[in-house]
């Protein structure tokens, strides 16, 4: 694929390859399909379970085509979800892992949840983890 001129774009590809590597190293995967699915399940329940505003901050924090995945099937009218609690929310990413369920889902969560922390500002995480119940919110750090 050519060139566009537009940073973003022509990086796009190589951020989400970084991200998806990064994730690996950290839980020792080797797997990058399932690395990309956890990234996405985690982002999206994040999401979900903020209100409008800040899941548009956080959205703000990132990268382009991450942003993307970030949105994809976004219901703002459906959020923040009910239940919220840690227990909901691994099940939710949980879920997704049918054919080759996650070993340590805490694990694997809090995996993306440093990973967010290593790109976004520590003032945008601070205010992802304050929105979330105290059980989830330990998980980022």
């Amino acid at each position: 694929m050519g060139h566009i001129g537009h940073t973003a774009v022509d990086e796009g590809p190589q951020v989400v390859a970084e991200w998806i590597n990064l994730l690996c190293e950290d839980l020792e995967w080797s797997e990058k399909d399932r690395a990309y699915l956890l990234l996405t399940e985690t982002l999206h329940a994040v999401r979900d379970y903020l209100g409008v505003n800040e899941a548009a901050d956080l959205a703000a924090q990132l990268p382009m085509v991450l942003r993307g995945i970030y949105y994809t099937g976004w219901d703002p009218s459906r959020t923040p979800v009910r239940p919220r609690s840690k227990t909901a929310f691994l099940e939710r990413v949980s879920s997704r892992f049918r054919r080759q369920p996650l070993d340590d889902p805490e694990r694997a969560v809090a995996a993306v949840f440093d990973l967010l922390r290593r790109k976004a500002s520590i003032g945008e995480i601070e205010q992802v983890s304050n929105s979330m119940r105290a059980p989830l919110r330990d998980l980022w750090w």
